[in-house]
């Protein structure tokens, strides 16, 4: 009788350690949240649209990205224009290109997911490699980076989605 009760409550005990384990994907409290980032090589506070916001009508989570044009150049493309927010397993991701004569000068990120320690050591690892080889190509036609493969997938769809805004290739 001594056996079994030993070897119930040792059972009982594992099994409430095994389903409290949380793993370092679920973040705190399990969900994964969202940053604005400025990984871009441009000044925070240097009258980007907050995240979130449209800036014509106010609300917080109007803003698609869509279409979103701070420049003079209409015609041109030339002038900001925001991807759409890709939303990938992990978070959030969206972009804003900068377009200059026709070519794209400056490729910023507005948000990538942000939920744990991890996700933070991925995207300060990838979104300057992704940053750079979208300059390099001019397209969101840019390889996957190793170990980043979420991350670069929403950064690829947002970035798509900015250039067909710009009216770009």
């Amino acid at each position: 009788m001594r056996r079994i009760t030993i070897w119930l409550l040792s059972t009982v005990t594992a099994l409430v350690l095994l389903f409290s384990y949380r793993t370092s994907t679920m973040g705190v409290g399990g969900g994964t949240s969202a940053v604005a980032v400025d990984r871009g090589g441009t000044s925070p506070g240097s009258g980007d649209t907050p995240t979130g916001t449209d800036p014509g009508s106010g609300a917080p989570g109007a803003n698609t990205g869509e279409g979103a044009n701070t420049g003079d150049g209409a015609d041109t493309g030339d002038g900001s224009h925001d991807g759409s927010v890709a939303q990938t397993r992990w978070g959030p991701v969206q972009v804003r290109i900068t377009v200059a004569g026709g070519r794209i000068t400056d490729v910023t990120t507005l948000q990538v997911p942000d939920g744990n320690f991890r996700d933070q050591q991925i995207n300060d690892y990838a979104v300057p490699i992704l940053r750079q080889a979208a300059l390099t190509a001019q397209s969101a036609r840019i390889d996957t980076v190793s170990g980043a493969t979420v991350t670069s997938d929403g950064y690829r769809e947002s970035l798509q989605a900015a250039i067909d805004a710009a009216h770009l290739r």
